[in-house]
């Protein structure tokens, strides 16, 4: 096991009902920005209860962050902050929003005049260098709302680039599964695949020392596993849902990478399929995780092993039959969840990607992905083209 620090300050309240708490964890003399995205919070209850709980507290509003939080539309929020001497952030939504509203913390205190160099740089916010801001969780999926980290996209240059620190966790963070009821097929099965695949960006490296983590790890994928089918029915399951929940926040929230080396090509790849397509993030790991592991298969088969093994019960046949049959049941999964794993399935205008992408690494003079660091822009074409 490596050495490692961990702290995760941010306070989870979790359970039916608790957005109410708000009243008691923000402080009475903040000046609240509300940041949200579409506004499906104003059809499924939340935005009343959120406006109920803070009803005394001097609160603004600023709606409109879209999926992949946008740079410009950022701009116009950090623009409020200073305007209205917001002294609080409250992001209600998902990780678009969670991580939009940190990038506006970070931001809100920045010296600099180019806020892009924050991305660019990246900046790291320390503790107290950021605005203080909360969540309430509205699409389980990122973790965003237990972490230090964010990605945020701009269309003006094709980016979608990503920053963090220890300034960054949310004060605390509500998350009720109710909200689970009102959100569409689709985007569950998203923060499915999401939390599933930052499982296995930090699990699927090699086989390690740490006997805890790894279990972690396994229990978290095979009960996203579990209640997969229960969450993609009509019928609503509050228990499924609670589960897929806490599942989502524990997937990324720093604990189970601890004492491991992990991976994160697979995003780094599929940050520029959404960047360049605008494929759903989740969707566009789903396009690059297989090949990523068939491309890079002797150096992951004890582990690919080993997920087929524990995440399937996969025990017959030599190490490389299970790991190719782990690799099947990745793509099975995803498929029974309605998300498909080819680029061409989402664009006809894929011809050229793998070239652009590797062009694109090889201007950012990038060390090397992967668990190794050796995964140069070359392999990057070869693993892009192999999703087509």
């Amino acid at each position: 096991m490596l050495n490692f620090e961990f702290k995760n300050p941010t306070k989870i309240i979790f359970g039916k009902g608790e957005i109410a708490k708000l009243t008691k964890e923000i402080p009475a003399d903040a000046k609240i920005l509300m940041l949200y995205g579409g506004g499906s919070i104003k059809t499924n209850g939340v935005y009343d209860q959120v406006k109920a709980a803070l009803k005394d507290f001097d609160i603004e509003e600023f709606g409109g962050i879209p999926a992949n939080p946008e740079y410009e539309i950022l701009l116009d929020a950090l623009q409020v902050i200073k305007e209205k001497n917001i002294t609080y952030l409250l992001a209600v939504g998902g990780g678009s929003v969670i991580d939009g509203t940190k990038f506006l913390s970070a931001a809100a205190l920045y010296a600099g005049e180019n806020k892009w160099e924050i991305l660019t740089k990246p900046v790291r916010t320390n503790e107290g260098e950021g605005l203080p801001f909360a969540t309430v969780l509205t699409l389980p999926a990122t973790g965003s709302e237990m972490n230090s980290g964010y990605v945020v996209s701009r269309r003006a240059t094709d980016e979608k680039l990503s920053s963090g620190g220890p300034g960054l966790f949310p004060q605390f963070s509500i998350l009720d599964p109710e909200v689970i009821r009102s959100i569409p097929k689709k985007q569950i099965a998203n923060g499915i695949a999401d939390a599933y695949t930052h499982v296995l960006e930090q699990y699927m490296t090699y086989r390690t020392t740490a006997t805890l983590q790894e279990r972690f790890m396994e229990s978290i994928l095979q009960t996203l596993q579990e209640v997969a089918p229960q969450l993609m029915s009509e019928e609503f399951d509050y228990d499924a849902a609670a589960n897929y929940m806490w599942c989502c926040t524990m997937a990324l929230n720093g604990l189970i990478s601890k004492g491991v080396v992990t991976d994160w090509a697979v995003h780094a790849m599929g940050h520029e399929l959404t960047a360049r397509f605008g494929i759903d993030h989740a969707r566009t790991l789903a396009i690059i995780a297989p090949s990523h592991y068939r491309y890079n298969f002797d150096s992951k088969k004890e582990k690919l092993a080993q997920y087929a093994e524990r995440a399937w019960h996969i025990n017959e046949g030599s190490t490389a039959e299970k790991a190719e049959k782990g690799i099947q049941k990745l793509e099975e999964f995803f498929h029974s969840i309605g998300i498909k794993t080819q680029l061409s399935e989402y664009t006809t205008a894929y011809e050229g990607t793998a070239e652009k992408i590797e062009k694109t690494f090889t201007s950012r003079h990038w060390l090397g992905l992967g668990e190794h660091k050796k995964l140069s822009p070359q392999d990057v074409y070869k693993i892009v083209e192999m999703s087509y």
